[in-house]
């Protein structure tokens, strides 16, 4: 089977142009390309959308670097003068919204300035830059300026996958096939006898193309709400005084929004105030050099990202007015791509496809010639009737009707099935799905490497110890007895409040609320509890520059003058990295004393001491300068203050689900930026650090020679002090030694890593919209214990699909078989278009419904990961098909050939009643052979059946839609009502399968591997020896 699927492989992420093109050709026989490819990227409208892209990114880096330049000699009188118009007038505005949009796109500065910069503009908008938009304003503003929303593809209504479903081509053969009958067969027979058999099939693709259509519709709703909330982008902004987040899509022109490292600009803009702000504009314009933007260069362009810094902009320009909006409207279309199981399913479909065609065009021949020998025979070749004519027909849609059957149109239908309910069930335990393919890849996953922070802990953070003036004080309930001089807690309260990247705002309640990362979030309260005074140290200090926190300096530093016009540069980060930078030390009366080597070692004593508890340390530390530096702040000649220890508790269950994923196979790496000390015994909690296992340095790994990184990559269990290209060294060369790698990010810097990984798990809290946008999964409560249950629903997925194969693969074989030696030994088939058609839906569009939405469970955390070259239809499942379809065949030809003996059928309808009982029990096999595919290698297979809702649905609805083909429909479906003890036969027939299931599981077919491709786990000494 691996060389018959060879053209049908591709990557689970970033496959090859290649590679989708080469599987796509090789599909050759399908019934209804509309619906097999809907879900899949349309390569075309892909390569479309790009040249669209292309051209306005070409548009906007003329804007960028030729309009800029351009518009410094164009004379201000020959440019676009914009009237006001009166809606705007009376709504209170004083500017246009094109106006607005052409100066920002543009980069026009001189309009700008001519306008009085982002206060004259914001004076145009009716708007306050401190206190930002009023409410009860944002309803006018939405209308005059526009909603901060994009233009969307609409939704497809029901009716529309209705014709979809009609467009399945053999069954319009057989809605022709049905007309003609019903032409023949009134004209030959008379009405309403002549039209039964056309109606019946005519009936039977109604009900198919119905619940088709409804399975369709239902996933599209499911697909609609999960990119609904993918879309879903809250930022921070100033409204009625206060400092508040909202959507992105509920932006207005004239909100005030903040900004930080990683976010994305939600909107087109101008800059108001800020520090360092880098913004990356290579989304837009494809330029991969970061632009600087401030006072001089006022101009923020919607779905640009800030790289570094932070800022306030002033929101000019939203929605379809934006370039970003017009970009996203071609982006809108296309499609998701592929997963490699939907690929390597429309490969077996294939192949299974062209079998079928091949026996329905020898069913058709074989009957085709029995019945014109037969006619010779009987000396009639010359002379042929109508109903000879309904006779041929009737094969003929018999053969049409097997291709239906036999072509596997659900096969890889089922996988976007079971993604989608997957998917749905993750976003209600908080999973954000982003792309199909990484829940069935997250099933295959060797290696998790996590963060600490917000993940393994509960990011919720408070200062628990500080070392200053050479005492250690510990937080007693809500308070810190420091017992400090006047001199030393003002330096300290400064080393707080001056840097920080952390604001302290009332609410509407006007309380105070600090905004901010965990770890600035935990220091201001620290500061707070001291008796800081933000409102104080803000008029008492002016801030000149700002060099943010970034995991690569892992320091954050800032230059303030004083109300006499000292300057003093603070500085905070990682305590081993800033303890180095330090030359003095202050004493308990506030003065800067030498730091000796004897004081640097009772120093790091303490830092080693407090990350030993599992705190995370950091040193607060400041320096004097005569001038303000022109370029980087100094990285030496500092005075420590103190050092302190956060407390970062670890998470409830954290532990559990560790040990959930070790038993399944999965290792788990903690990689983190902490001290080396803190990481061992968080990891140690957590059960990440076990006997055998590695604890290294990012600077010690990324030095490592080649041959002795890849010797000690499978010990690693802890990585600390690493930086973001750590990581992705770490992931990158994983990957090369064969490992399925989930890689968790928050940070702008973590999405090369998210990007390189096989799985890439974005934190939702904490994450940036950068990190967000490079990842697979977005795990929206930050918990471990999330992407453990991703990983658990990503094997349940695989799974699900193999108990669906093995079910339909053993509905064709004994469709297929038992219509073709019928035809061949005696001349018809005891399967009609009728019967097949609904055996098709059972098999097909209902059998995914009760197989491929099964839930987990916990034994599927039990096992190995599957391989990334396993083959999918193991030898388990041959098994099993084989053994139940020459089951299913040697009853039902028993009964095809001697049924009128064994069951004493006499009398004129005695065909009519052993065709019903071949078709009903044909049904019963399948609806107990459903059942037995709940578990392929496991002879129970009633565990948590009542439980799927959804199964036991199928089966009831099964078997009573059976009940009433058979006793109502018999004139439509060519059966007739069966006595009590044929009902009881049919039963027992069908039920016989599931002891024949047992006896079949205890045939040993795999020695080292489970049904579904994943290796089981030794289960003692004995196993593993």
């Amino acid at each position: 089977m691996s060389n018959l699927l060879k053209d049908f492989q591709v990557e689970a992420k970033n496959p090859s142009l290649e590679a989708r093109q080469r599987w796509r050709s090789s599909v050759s026989i399908v019934k209804n390309r509309a619906r097999r490819f809907r879900m899949i990227s349309n390569l075309e409208k892909l390569a479309e959308n790009e040249k669209k892209r292309c051209q306005i990114q070409e548009k906007i880096r003329v804007a960028f670097y030729v309009q800029k330049a351009a518009l410094q000699f164009i004379d201000a009188g020959t440019r676009r003068e914009y009237k006001l118009t009166d809606e705007v007038r009376q709504a209170g505005f004083h500017v246009e919204a094109d106006e607005l949009a052409s100066m920002v796109r543009n980069h026009d500065t001189r309009s700008l300035t001519k306008s009085g910069g982002a206060e004259g503009i914001a004076q145009k908008l009716s708007v306050s830059l401190t206190e930002g938009v009023r409410s009860n304003d944002l309803d006018i503003r939405e209308k005059i300026y526009g909603a901060n929303r994009y233009a969307e593809k609409p939704a497809r209504s029901f009716l529309t996958f209705v014709w979809e479903a009609l467009q399945d081509v053999t069954l319009i053969i057989l809605m022709v096939c049905a007309v003609v009958s019903i032409g023949v067969g009134v004209a030959t027979e008379g009405f309403p006898k002549g039209m039964y058999d056309g109606t019946g099939i005519l009936l039977s693709i109604i009900l198919v193309v119905m619940v088709t259509a409804i399975s369709d519709y239902r996933q599209s709703l499911q697909f609609r709400d999960l990119d609904r909330e993918k879309k879903k982008i809250n930022i921070q902004v100033t409204r009625d005084g206060n400092r508040q987040e909202v959507s992105i899509d509920d932006l207005v022109v004239g909100d005030v929004v903040h900004l930080s490292i990683g976010d994305r600009v939600p909107a087109d803009g101008v800059f108001i105030s800020g520090y360092n702000l880098e913004i990356d504009e290579s989304s837009l314009s494809g330029e991969s050099e970061p632009s600087h933007v401030n006072k001089e260069k006022p101009f923020l362009l919607s779905g640009t990202k800030v790289q570094n810094g932070s800022a306030k902009m002033l929101v000019t320009t939203v929605g379809m007015r934006t370039e970003w909006g017009k970009l996203m409207e071609t982006l809108s279309e296309g499609g998701e791509d592929e997963t490699p199981l939907q690929v390597k399913l429309n490969g077996v479909a294939t192949i299974i496809g062209k079998i079928g065609l091949g026996f329905a065009v020898l069913t058709f021949v074989v009957l085709c010639v029995r019945f014109v020998i037969g006619k010779a025979a009987a000396g009639g070749i010359s002379e042929w009737s109508s109903e000879d004519a309904l006779t041929l027909l009737d094969y003929f849609a018999i053969a049409v009707t097997i291709i239906v059957v036999a072509v596997p149109e659900g096969l890889p239908l089922a996988v976007t099935l079971s993604l989608a309910f997957a998917m749905k069930q993750l976003m209600k335990d908080r999973a954000l799905v982003r792309h199909l393919a990484a829940c069935e890849t997250m099933g295959s996953s060797t290696c998790i490497c996590t963060d600490k922070t917000g993940t393994l802990t509960t990011n919720h953070m408070v200062v628990n110890k500080v070392w200053i003036c050479e005492n250690i004080k510990e937080r007693r309930e809500e308070n810190f007895e420091l017992n400090l001089s006047e001199q030393v807690k003002n330096i300290l309260i400064q080393a707080i409040f001056q840097n920080t990247g952390s604001e302290v705002v009332k609410d509407k309640e006007g309380k105070t609320q600090i905004l901010g990362s965990p770890t600035e979030r935990a220091i201001l309260e620290f500061g707070l509890l001291l008796g800081g005074d933000v409102e104080m140290q803000g008029r008492e200090h002016k801030i000149l520059k700002i060099e943010p926190f970034n995991s690569d300096k892992k320091k954050m530093s800032v230059l303030t003058s004083h109300s006499g016009g000292k300057v003093r540069a603070f500085c905070k980060g990682a305590s081993e990295i800033v303890l180095r930078m330090c030359e003095k030390v202050v004493d308990s009366s506030g003065k800067s004393v030498p730091l000796s080597e004897e004081k640097i070692a009772a120093v790091s004593e303490v830092i080693e001491g407090f990350a030993s508890e599992a705190l995370r340390t950091l040193c607060l530390v400041y320096t004097d300068l005569d001038e303000a530096p022109s370029g980087d702040l100094p990285d030496g000649g500092y005075t420590l203050v103190a050092v302190v220890g956060i407390k970062d508790p670890v998470r409830p269950g954290v532990r559990k689900a560790v040990q959930t994923c070790q038993n399944a196979g999965i290792t788990v790496r903690m990689v983190t930026g902490d001290n080396i000390s803190t990481a061992k015994a968080i990891a140690k909690e957590c059960g990440i650090l076990t006997a055998g296992g590695v604890a290294i340095e990012g600077s010690e790994f990324r030095n490592l020679p080649p041959h002795e990184m890849r010797a000690i990559l499978p010990k690693i269990q802890v990585m600390a002090r690493s930086l973001p290209l750590d990581k992705h060294t770490l992931v990158n060369n994983l990957r090369k030694i064969g490992e399925v790698v989930a890689v968790t990010g928050d940070g702008t810097n973590d999405a090369p890593a998210l990007h390189e990984s096989d799985i890439g798990l974005a934190m939702g809290i904490a994450g940036t919209e950068v990190a967000k946008e490079n990842a697979d999964v977005i795990i929206m409560d930050d918990n471990f214990a999330t992407i453990v249950n991703v990983a658990r629903w990503g094997r349940a997925v695989y799974i699900n699909i193999q108990k669906f194969v093995q079910f339909q693969l053993t509905v064709n074989v004994v469709a297929l078989i038992i219509n073709f030696v019928s035809a061949c030994i005696t001349g018809s088939a005891p399967l009609t278009a009728v019967h097949l058609l609904w055996v098709n839906m059972i098999m097909d569009t209902l059998g995914a419904l009760a197989l491929a939405t099964e839930p987990p469970n916990e034994g599927l955390m039990k096992r190995q990961p599957i391989g990334r070259t396993a083959s999918f239809i193991t030898r388990a499942m041959w098994r099993n098909i084989i053994g139940q379809s020459i089951y299913q065949l040697i009853v039902l030809g028993i009964l095809n050939f001697y049924g009128k003996q064994i069951l004493d059928l006499n009398g004129p309808d005695s065909t009519a009643v052993l065709n019903t009982i071949i078709f009903n029990s044909f049904v019963f096999c399948q609806v107990f052979n459903e059942v037995n595919s709940r578990e392929i290698e496991k002879i129970n297979v009633f565990a948590g059946m009542f439980s799927s809702w959804v199964f036991v649905a199928v089966m009831t609805a099964t078997t009573g839609f059976q009940l009433i083909i058979v006793e109502l429909l018999g004139a439509f479906a060519s059966t007739v009502p069966l006595s009590w003890q044929h009902w009881l036969l049919c039963i027992v027939i069908g039920s016989i399968s599931m002891i024949l299931a047992v006896g079949l599981k205890c045939i040993p077919v795999e020695s080292n591997s489970h049904h579904d491709g994943y290796e089981l786990l030794p289960s003692g000494p004995s196993d593993s020896a």
